[in-house]
């Protein structure tokens, strides 16, 4: 029934703050669009990607895009860094640890440039 392979890195000792955190984190993940930027962030050049970058493939405007991220932010999983006029996001060590215990890590793609 399960994989005996499946990596496992959740503690059962876990505090009811950080079950809170947690169970915010995964809902934010449970939105399709705020897992597949999250996905389209881990495999962005660096780690990182602009708004401007996300926003193309996802069909929705950027003001949306923005509205997701800003989730993501909020529930611990992406940091934001705000350059000039642009907001780039990258993972947290967070957000690393669950999409690995999820097996959802990808390797970088150092050949997507930034349109910024």
């Amino acid at each position: 029934m399960y994989d005996s392979n499946m990596s496992v890195t959740v503690a059962l000792s876990k505090s009811p703050a950080e079950l809170g955190t947690l169970a915010t984190q995964f809902k934010a993940l449970g939105d399709p669009t705020r897992l597949d930027l999250m996905m389209n962030v881990a495999t962005s050049a660096d780690s990182e990607a602009c708004v401007c970058d996300l926003t193309p493939d996802t069909g929705l405007t950027q003001g949306t895009v923005s509205h997701h991220l800003r989730i993501l932010v909020e529930a611990g999983l992406l940091n934001r860094d705000q350059r000039g006029k642009w907001s780039y996001y990258s993972l947290t060590d967070s957000a690393k640890n669950i999409l690995s215990s999820l097996n959802l890590s990808t390797p970088t793609n150092k050949n997507k440039v930034s349109s910024c």
